[in-house]
């Protein structure tokens, strides 16, 4: 009787202990996925039409602007400020440039509250980061 008791009482403990490293293991996918799922608002200006557009990003999307190809890896505000700061990481590849010695026009984080801290330079076009929507 008493070693029944210890054998359920043993496979228990192993079961508990097998679905704890599970959710171990599952919850960096959860935070990836959720990571993926937050979206970047980016305004984009043409310089040659004075036209302002404004484009929604998923992280790691890559979607084409007229001739400009944008994508977005992170996206953070920062967690220590009454008035946040908006942080991204974008590349930009100029579809029009056939050079294989440059892939990125743009390869750079980039700052919502001063742009000019490290600019998008473009002859024809200019990207803003807007914000990050969780």
């Amino acid at each position: 009787m008493f070693q029944k008791k210890n054998t359920k009482l043993g496979k228990i403990k192993i079961l508990l202990l097998i679905s704890m490293v599970i959710f171990i293991l599952n919850k960096d996918s959860f935070a990836e996925q959720a990571e993926n799922e937050k979206l970047v608002e980016l305004k984009i200006l043409d310089k040659v039409s004075s036209k302002n557009s404004t484009i929604l990003l998923k992280i790691g999307q890559e979607k084409k602007v007229n001739n400009l190809m944008i994508k977005v890896l992170k996206c953070q505000n920062s967690k220590f400020d009454d008035n946040p700061e908006i942080t991204a990481y974008i590349q930009v590849k100029d579809l029009n440039i056939k050079q294989k010695d440059k892939v990125f026009i743009f390869n750079d984080w980039t700052f919502a509250s001063s742009p000019s801290l490290k600019p998008f330079d473009h002859p024809v076009y200019d990207i803003w980061l807007n914000k990050c929507i969780d």
